[in-house]
This record gives C-alpha cells, sequence and structure tokens, in this order.
C-alpha cells in the first residue's frame, strides 16, 4: 500500500513537467514545421480537435497521419507559439492532463491535453485547441470594460441611451448589418450577444412578437429538462435561485431581458421571405416584411439560427377531409386545457409526447400513445447524478469546476470514442433504475439504450431524437394511466386513428409529435433548393448508426463552421451548445469582417442532402 501511495504522489509531482516537456516539444516541432516530428508526438491512436485555430474550422483528426496533414496544411501560416499550462497537470489511471494555453499569430487560444506512454515516451490522446480571441480585436471586458460615463466637460456630448437610439434609427436604414442572423430564438440571441461584444454590426430577426415568444408559445407545461447548470446564456449565469429545471414562461421572459441588457440589435415581428446572393456586389439581398413594412437589407453574411431541427415533420395526413375531431403537429400544441374528457391520440413517443401526454392525463384526458420505434429513456434524477453531476452541477462547481471548464473539458473528448465514456454511466443508470425499466417495458414499452448503449447524449448528437428525460410522464406509461399502443399511423376516419395492422384508436384530438425535419429545410424556402442541396444535411456525426448515416464526418454537419455555400452559416442546438459553439461561430465571422485572412482546412463535402 505504502509503494502505490508513494508512486501515486510521484506521478502527481512529474505530471507538471511531464505535460510542460511535451508542450516544448510540440512548440519545437511545429516552428520547424515538420509534420512528421509532430506526428510523432501523438499515440498511434489519437485525436486532435481544433476549433478555429489552426483550422479557421470546427475540425477532428485522427491518428498520426491526420496530425501530419493538419500540421503540413495550416502550421506555417498559423505561426503557433508560447504553449504553456495554465495550471499544474494532473495524472489519473495513466492518463497525464493539462489545461493549456497557446497563441497563433492573430490569435490567442486555449484547450486540454491528454498524455499516455506508449513505446516509452509520452504521446498525445487527445488534444484541444480552441480559439478564444483576437489579437488587436479582444472583447472589452473585465480590465478593457467600456467606462460608460464620459468624465468632463463636452458640448457635443451624447448619453449612451442616445446612442443606442441613434444605432436602433439607422440599421436597416443607412446602415446595412454585416451578419443577419434568421431566428431570435436561443441560438439567434446567443450569437448576436457574441457579435455586439466582438463589435460587429449584426442584426437579429424574428417572426414573433417579443423575443422569448418561441417559449411562450409552447404547451403550458413545458420546462427545461436539462439542468441550470448547462443552460447558462454568453456573459450572463442565471441567478444562484433560478429553477434547476426552468418552466418555459420564465426562459421566454429571461431571453428578452438578455436581449435588453446585452443590447443585442433585435427586430421582432420580422419575417424575411426571401434571400438571394449577390455575386457581383458580394452580399446577400434579403427579403423581408418588418411589422408589416417590406424592406430589403445587404449583410455580408447570413446565419440560420432557426433551430436545430429544422421545420416541423408534419406527415400527409389521408383523411383530414373528414376527420371531425381536431389534429397538429407537437410545435402548435396549445396545451391541455380544452380537452378534458377527450380522447386523445398522441403519434410519437420521444420528449414532446410524453410531456403532452402527460398534461393532458393531468387534466383528466383520455389518452393513447402510439409509439412508432422504439425510443431511450432515462430518468432525470440519474442523468443528473451520473450523466452531467461532474460536469455541471452545484457539486461540480464546488470542485472548481467552471461552466467554462466543463464546456472544454466535454468539448475535448472526440466524437468517436465518446460513447465509450458516456456507456458507463448509462450502464450505471440501467442498474440504479432497474426496476422502473422493468416495469416500462412489461408495460408494452420498446425501449433502448442507443445502438451502441451510450444513451442520450450520443442519440442527440447522432440524429437529434430518439430519446425522453423521464420527468413523471414515462410512469404514467409504465403504470398503464397512459395507454401505449405500438403500430404505425394509416390514415384518420370521422372519429378514430387508424394503424397500419387495421386497429381503430378513436380520437377528438391526434397530436403529430413526429420530430423535425433537417435545418437545410429552412435554407430550401427562403433561398432555394438548388442552394439547400450544396449545403447538404445539417446534425449528425456520420456514425452509420439509425437516422445518421455515414460516411464519418467527425464533427457536427454543417453546424457553426465554414460550409460549401461561402457566406452561409447554420447555427443550432440546445441551450449549451448556443452558448459554446456561439463563441467559435462568432470569431469566424469577426475575422471576416476585419479582413484577417481566413483559410479553411478541411472543408466539409456533402454527402447527404437532407
Amino acid at each position: 500500500m505504502t509503494d502505490t501511495l508513494d508512486r501515486t504522489e510521484d506521478e502527481q509531482t512529474a505530471a507538471p513537467s511531464r505535460a510542460e516537456a511535451w508542450l516544448a516539444d510540440f512548440e519545437t516541432a511545429l516552428t520547424a514545421g515538420d509534420p512528421a516530428a509532430v506526428a510523432d508526438l501523438f499515440c498511434t491512436d489519437s485525436y486532435w480537435r481544433d476549433l478555429v485555430s489552426f483550422t479557421w474550422n470546427l475540425v477532428t483528426v485522427e491518428g498520426r497521419a491526420g496530425v501530419r496533414d493538419l500540421v503540413a496544411e495550416t502550421a506555417t501560416r498559423t505561426a503557433p507559439s508560447d504553449f504553456t499550462t495554465s495550471e499544474p497537470a494532473t495524472e489519473d489511471g495513466g492518463v497525464v492532463t493539462a489545461w493549456i494555453t497557446f497563441e497563433t499569430a492573430v490569435a490567442r487560444g486555449e484547450g486540454l491535453l491528454r498524455l499516455r506512454e506508449e513505446d516509452g515516451r509520452d504521446r498525445a490522446w487527445t488534444l484541444l485547441t480552441a480559439m478564444t480571441e483576437l489579437k488587436g480585436h479582444e472583447e472589452p471586458r473585465r480590465d478593457r470594460r467600456p467606462m460608460g460615463a464620459a468624465h468632463g466637460a463636452s458640448k457635443e456630448r451624447t448619453t449612451w441611451k442616445e446612442r443606442l437610439e441613434q444605432e436602433a434609427a439607422t440599421l436597416g436604414e443607412t446602415t446595412q448589418p454585416h451578419v443577419l442572423v434568421i431566428g431570435g430564438g436561443q441560438g439567434g440571441i446567443a450569437v448576436g450577444a457574441r457579435l455586439r461584444q466582438m463589435d460587429v454590426p449584426a442584426l437579429v430577426v424574428d417572426a414573433h412578437e417579443r423575443p422569448g415568444d418561441q417559449w411562450r408559445g409552447r404547451y403550458k407545461s413545458l420546462c427545461l429538462h436539462d439542468p441550470v447548470w448547462y443552460d447558462h446564456l454568453p456573459y450572463l449565469k442565471f441567478p444562484d435561485n433560478w429553477p434547476v429545471f426552468a418552466p418555459k414562461d420564465k426562459i421566454g421572459d429571461w431571453l428578452e431581458s438578455y436581449v435588453k441588457v446585452m443590447e443585442i440589435p433585435y427586430w421582432s415581428s420580422t419575417r424575411v421571405t426571401s434571400a438571394r446572393w449577390s455575386e457581383p456586389d458580394q452580399r446577400w439581398d434579403v427579403e423581408l416584411v418588418r411589422d408589416g413594412r417590406p424592406m430589403t437589407l445587404h449583410p455580408s453574411e447570413l446565419v440560420f439560427a432557426t433551430g436545430m431541427s429544422g421545420k416541423p415533420n408534419m406527415p400527409e395526413v389521408p383523411g383530414a377531409d373528414v376527420f371531425k375531431g381536431e389534429f397538429h403537429h407537437s410545435s402548435a400544441h396549445p396545451g391541455p386545457d380544452a380537452y378534458r374528457g377527450k380522447k386523445v391520440v398522441v403519434i410519437g413517443s420521444n420528449n414532446s409526447a410524453f410531456d403532452i401526454c402527460g398534461a393532458l392525463w393531468e387534466h383528466d384526458a383520455d389518452v393513447t400513445m402510439v409509439q412508432r420505434s422504439s425510443t431511450h429513456i432515462v430518468k432525470s434524477a440519474s442523468l443528473m447524478e451520473y450523466g452531467l453531476g461532474d460536469l455541471y452541477s452545484e457539486r461540480a462547481l464546488a470542485s472548481g469546476v467552471t461552466t467554462e471548464k466543463a464546456d472544454l473539458t466535454f468539448a475535448s473528448l472526440p466524437y468517436r470514442i465518446m460513447h465509450e465514456f458516456q456507456i458507463p454511466a448509462y450502464e450505471k443508470m440501467a442498474e440504479v433504475d432497474q426496476g422502473f425499466y422493468e416495469r416500462l417495458e412489461a408495460a408494452g414499452f420498446w425501449h433502448d439504450w442507443g445502438a451502441d448503449g451510450s444513451g442520450l447524449f450520443m442519440k442527440y448528437l447522432r440524429r437529434g431524437s430518439g430519446y425522453y428525460i423521464d420527468v413523471g410522464s414515462a410512469e404514467l406509461v409504465a403504470d398503464g394511466e397512459v395507454a401505449l399502443v405500438r403500430g404505425q399511423f394509416d390514415h384518420l376516419t370521422e372519429d378514430s386513428v387508424v394503424l397500419q395492422d387495421g386497429r381503430e384508436l378513436p380520437a377528438d384530438l391526434v397530436v403529430f409529435a413526429t420530430g423535425y425535419r433537417s435545418m437545410n429545410g429552412w435554407v430550401a424556402d427562403l433561398i432555394d433548393q438548388e442552394t439547400a442541396d450544396r449545403l447538404g444535411k445539417c446534425w449528425g456525426l456520420g456514425s452509420d448508426t439509425p437516422k445518421d448515416p455515414g460516411p464519418w464526418e467527425g464533427e457536427q454537419r454543417n453546424m457553426w463552421k465554414p460550409t460549401q455555400v461561402p457566406h452561409l452559416w447554420m447555427h443550432g442546438g440546445n441551450l449549451h451548445q448556443s452558448r459554446h459553439y456561439s463563441l467559435y461561430l462568432a470569431l469566424q465571422l469577426k475575422a471576416r469582417h476585419v479582413g484577417i485572412d481566413t483559410p479553411v482546412y478541411g472543408l466539409q463535402e456533402v454527402h447527404h442532402l437532407g
């Protein structure tokens, strides 16, 4: 026991010097422009994920061949330097972990390095390099924050409020935004705040009457299923008395106040009708209607922040003309109040379907869920304890894991092997909640743990669907309070849903909780189908698991990075991704605005149209 303890203490003492020694060798090889020497510093099975700093892209390369190619293409023009640890490295289980900082010719960055011993040498197993700011274009934060007050006397004085009012009056009239963000939900607001702080002329537009209406307009029982520590927006964290799971209207009010406090140029009640790229003018011509008034804007960059999943996936409904009841997509569901005592059929078995079923049951509706395919369910408490607790929780904060550290830690896990980190957590959840899963499956529910047992988050990254975080409604299915039928929808009659096998389900209301299409559907609607096809499918990794066809792509398709359509960008995801990845999108847009050369390494190919 003493020998083991002494060895562990020796390893912890040695870890910082091992990390610094590797970084010194890494910088020397990079400076020498020697791709082979850099590659030799990596393990045979290794991963380097770069967020903008070397590649002006979001790219993960694998193995020594991938490292060699990235270095050969980027190192000379990037001119990386000053690699060092930002705090003492640690060692656990044979892996040295080090937080790092570095510089390039035009930027500063940070990252996370993991070393393993291979062939008697410390070699990189994973490396994350992430740009944090552009030199000469630092954000006005902390010791660079604006004074606010202009001390002294001046006859030309204008107040802060007057400057904001003048800016608002000229925007879209005598001045044009460099960036137009279509969609003013959490994603559009997050990148709008980033661009504001980076002094990029930008405008966020949204069809709703007020910021936050995207949330207020949903069914009344909707709450966030992710905990508060995971959901902060950039710059302004939720207060420490904020509910763990925020109700939709509270989120709506927070987004509205955030727009005001962060002074984001934001047009509500504005509907974009079309957009066309003008090659001669090197700009977009965007037609829109603001408060009933037609207008044209001419941004240089166009960001679609219309939601991770795009347009509602509403199927054809044979029999719609004869059905005497009501039917709608889950995105249009108003809530349960009008359906007390009614027979309701909810087609689908993911998050929205369960939430809607639960709320309808609480209001004494007779509810039947139609499950079309298997679904992964995880208990909320178990997810928080075993899935998120080490990174996003009060426990994590108490151990020094800030939101920023948690984001980078998560980002440092390569998508290729992320499932290996997820599987043990979900195996633990299956053990802890075994009784629940037995009851659920006994009720006839078709449950899965993902294609490889890696659970909810990998399903989310791969396909954006196929799961439910149980906050109570799955218990209703397990207990038979909500009836469960497995099958496929076929058509409606005057008063029922008919499945493909002929079974008939009486219905006064049918809710199609059938998900959403790829984001490039919005591009097809507002630009054209040819541009949507050039862009290709959005979201997914190419894992060749259900609804995420190969080939392997290594990053989220088309998200937060350059696409095959120049000057067109896609931004979406949950609150965590909107917060974290809005930084890298904004840095890319800022660099282009100020004329920094941005040669893109590894531009994504298009394998799927949507």
